[in-house]
């Protein structure tokens, strides 16, 4: 087994460890790029927007129990982060309203990955695929590189001034995942790439790394129940955005949380219900303005109704409110009581009444017939929890103070969500610059 020195070690190459890799190639760092699959890009290559809050009193609003500095430093250095994308020749388009409160900007992710990894090979770096990270090295508490292992078994020492975790989370481990996200959280559908396991959660945890809280939660969606992802597609097409307009019942046959503030928090709360599964009533409106529309501008209107159906999901259609009523038994509702629900929510609503639970950004009745239901679970892109790190992308010990050696940027970062969220990739693309420019200092040391 050789060893050999550069400057940055990055374990992982999604948009976080591509990011930071480009970027320090670019600046003249000698690059090592390890990935356990066999293609860079990760969950980025599904994704098509980088957006956030666009100040610090919506960050606070939106997301009042992260981080503070992860908070800060997100908001202040996005539009360096779309300068660079358009640095690198790939084009950001203006910026546009992402959900109720982001901003943000379409882009094509696949061309960016991939002029990242181009960037990362014309700089001299070396790009190592179907490669698993055994073990940190660390020496007098201070990470000096890492042992890696390729596909044919051979053996490899790689000696770095800095190591960065970027492997995207620990979501498509359902040990971790029911250890760190929920009891239940077994029981949901991945809507990410398969190869983000843990393995950079546990090779910084095994080196003395903090973590973030055990109740941050995680990002999703609510997808049609008894579906699997047939295809990365499919991680937007059968996402129930729409939601956010329509009513969800539990197998108590009562609502349980403001629908309205979003899909990604009504995902969450769903996981907490009766066998984490709910009932998603839309009327007339609603599907015409909401389902049948784009979630975000400039994206493709699917009928996500009509795929569920013909994925044969738990769907129906009532012609009137009292038809509701007429729910199959088997689903385990009652069809009367999810009836009775909805007539006393219009009711309420149309009066100007007070919602219990509130509707804040759409109080609007739900009376125009007919009324389309589908049965909803919830799916995880990846969670919340993760390791600790300042603003400065440095992993953090038990004790607050850096672990020396160590970074960590993307979906392996705990401590900036918390039971909120307002966009991973521009996560990832802020905090995988950090760590570039981190890695520059220590390199120049």
């Amino acid at each position: 087994m050789s060893a050999e020195e550069i400057d940055l070690l990055i374990i992982g190459a999604g948009m976080a460890g591509l990011t930071a890799g480009a970027r320090a190639a670019r600046d003249g760092l000698s690059v090592v790029i390890v990935e356990i699959s066999e293609d860079v890009g990760g969950s980025a290559r599904f994704a098509g927007y980088a957006w956030t809050a666009p100040g610090h009193d919506v960050m606070d609003e939106h997301n009042p129990h992260g981080d503070v500095s992860l908070k800060r430093a997100l908001v202040d250095r996005f539009a360096d982060g779309i300068a660079w994308i358009r640095s690198i020749g790939v084009e950001a388009k203006d910026a546009q309203r992402i959900l109720s409160f982001g901003r943000g900007h379409r882009f094509d992710t696949n061309h960016y990955v991939d002029t990242c990894r181009q960037l990362i090979l014309q700089g001299g770096g070396e790009l190592l695929l179907n490669t698993d990270t055994e073990q940190l090295v660390a020496e007098h508490g201070v990470v000096v590189g890492a042992r890696l292992r390729s596909a044919d078994g051979t053996s490899r020492e790689v000696r770095a001034r800095s190591t960065l975790i970027a492997t995207g989370g620990f979501q498509g481990d359902l040990g971790l995942r029911t250890a760190h996200v929920h009891p239940h959280a077994d029981r949901m559908e991945l809507r990410s790439n398969p190869h983000s396991r843990g393995g950079g959660y546990r090779l910084a945890t095994q080196v003395g790394a903090a973590t973030g809280h055990e109740d941050a939660g995680f990002y999703g969606h609510l997808i049609p129940s008894g579906l699997s992802f047939a295809d990365p597609s499919d991680f937007v097409d059968l996402s129930l955005y729409y939601s956010e307009h329509a009513l969800l019942f539990n197998l108590d046959n009562e609502r349980f949380v403001d629908e309205t503030k979003g899909d990604h928090l009504t995902t969450m709360a769903l996981l907490e219900q009766p066998e984490s599964r709910g009932l998603l009533v839309a009327d007339a409106r609603v599907f015409r303005d909401w389902v049948l529309g784009s979630y975000v501008e400039g994206a493709v209107a699917v009928d996500k109704f009509a795929l569920a159906s013909k994925r044969g999901g738990r769907v129906g259609v009532a012609e009137d409110l009292d038809e509701l009523a007429f729910l199959p038994e088997e689903w385990g509702y009652s069809g009367k009581a999810v009836r009775d629900g909805v007539e006393a929510f219009n009711e309420r609503a149309s009066a100007g009444l007070e919602l219990r639970p509130g509707r804040e950004l759409d109080r609007l009745p739900l009376d125009e017939a007919p009324y389309y239901v589908i049965e909803t679970v919830p799916a995880i892109t990846f969670p919340f929890h993760g390791l600790r790190v300042d603003d400065h992308a440095r992993v953090l010990r038990g004790d607050g103070e850096p672990l020396g050696g160590l970074l960590a940027a993307g979906s392996d970062v705990g401590g900036l969500w918390h039971r909120a969220y307002a966009g991973g990739i521009a996560a990832a693309l802020v905090f995988g610059l950090t760590a570039a420019d981190t890695a520059m200092k220590a390199a120049a040391t």
